[in-house]
């Protein structure tokens, strides 16, 4: 396999999205902390840290500023800790059997990071050598120049630090599409040195998988469940968007798929606020199309809101039933190979109704004699179809309802508006 490949370790596990500033009331690494046991008993696999550093004053937006407005990239926020502390909460979760990965803001520092006097060949400049921001709405940060090698020997030499020192196994890597592909390569090539990494980055650009990055995300996905809630798409829309990501997705590469993100939270509402009844459905696609899944800090608590970004907010964590919900979809991604990631999993089959073709989606992965059944009624309208399985007819289990049927080729289902079924495969 190609060195870009995922980790082994990482083909069948969740993605959990950490925002520390608005985890718990004090937004400490030693309270989040407290919160590791949980998220072991949920099952999350990948503790994903929204930006530790220290944040810029200069042009800061609100009170607190972006996470991603870094002043210095070898250091943590003391509104959250030392460094020490988060050290020691990267060995917790590693000894709970969990993994970490850091946001690096590689495109743009802070105006008052310590490289603007120490290195100021290290920006870019305008027309008249001022620093300049990277697009007019970002005032708060400025733009790094790749092509100073200075500059690109110390971006990957600060990254390894957290490699090394603090004992992380990857990185999410903020626009990633921003940065030359060739940094992203050279730094890929010195991280697993070291080790080997997981890199998710957050584009839509191909080209960043052919050497550089494991993962990236998925939005066509994403926009087309919500468009589906909201009527402005069907399935027949879906169906188009699933075979053309699946298609182009190359050999060694996959996606995160997700209903939430700290920018979609913040800005467009919860996942709660935007899908409503399709929250459900919509999340099971996201655990059982190819890809690997996200969950947002607070989605696993029924979090309805959104989560200030410049400003101290914390998220109300409660008993809510989509901790259930999502434990049974990470614990079946866990145990059946047909879920896991690319290259490790099973083929995506799409399955024909007999009625109801531009609501309901039914599709079955399967790996060796791992299989996984899926059937979603995505729309307002009940519906009765048959779903022709083929030659995958046997006994399954549903992984909600706890029940063991068996399905036969042509079999019936009688589905209420935005039910879904999700059945792991027992055997003939």
């Amino acid at each position: 396999m190609k060195d870009n490949t995922i980790p082994e370790w990482a083909k069948n596990l969740t993605i959990y999205e950490v925002n520390i500033r608005q985890y718990t009331e004090g937004g400490t690494f030693k309270e989040f902390k407290e919160h590791l046991p949980r998220l072991k008993e949920l099952g999350a696999g990948i503790l994903w840290f929204m930006p530790v550093q220290p944040i810029g004053k200069l042009n800061r937006k609100g009170t607190l500023g972006s996470y991603y407005s870094i002043r210095d990239y070898i250091d943590v926020n003391p509104d959250y800790g030392t460094i020490e502390e988060f050290k020691e909460l990267v060995v917790e979760a590693h000894i709970m059997g969990m993994y970490v990965i850091l946001d690096w803001v590689a495109n743009h520092t802070a105006w008052d990071h310590v490289w603007r006097d120490e290195h100021p060949d290290f920006y870019t400049k305008d027309e008249n050598g001022n620093f300049k921001a990277p697009v007019p709405e970002w005032e708060d940060v400025m733009e790094l120049d790749y092509s100073n090698p200075s500059l690109r020997i110390t971006m990957i030499e600060s990254m390894k630090y957290w490699l090394r020192e603090a004992g992380i196994d990857g990185f999410r890597c903020d626009m990633a599409h921003l940065v030359p592909n060739d940094f992203w390569e050279e730094a890929r090539t010195e991280f697993n040195k070291i080790k080997h990494v997981f890199m998710l980055a957050e584009s839509e650009d191909k080209s960043l998988l052919d050497n550089a990055f494991s993962v990236e995300y998925n939005w066509n996905i994403f926009h087309t469940g919500n468009n589906i809630v909201h009527q402005k798409n069907d399935i027949r829309d879906l169906d188009k968007i699933v075979d053309e990501e699946i298609n182009s997705l190359p050999e060694n590469a996959t996606y995160m798929l997700f209903t939430s993100n700290h920018d979609e939270n913040s800005w467009q509402g919860s996942a709660i606020e935007r899908l409503g009844v399709g929250l459900e459905p919509i999340n099971v696609l996201m655990f059982t199309l190819e890809g690997i899944p996200l969950i947002y800090s607070g989605q696993e608590a029924g979090l309805s809101r959104k989560l200030s970004f410049f400003e101290k907010d914390f998220i109300e964590w409660k008993t809510d039933k989509m901790f259930s919900f999502y434990q049974k979809l990470i614990a079946l991604k866990k145990s059946n190979p047909a879920l896991w990631a690319n290259p490790y999993g099973g083929a995506y089959i799409r399955l024909p109704s007999s009625t109801c073709n531009s609501t309901v989606y039914t599709f079955i992965r399967e790996k060796d004699n791992h299989k996984v059944l899926v059937i979603t009624n995505l729309s307002n309208t009940p519906c009765q179809t048959r779903v022709d399985i083929l030659i995958h007819q046997g006994y399954y289990k549903d992984i909600f309802e706890e029940e063991n049927i068996f399905i036969e080729a042509n079999h019936l289902f009688d589905l209420s508006p935005w039910e879904y079924k999700v059945f792991e495969f027992e055997g003939l």
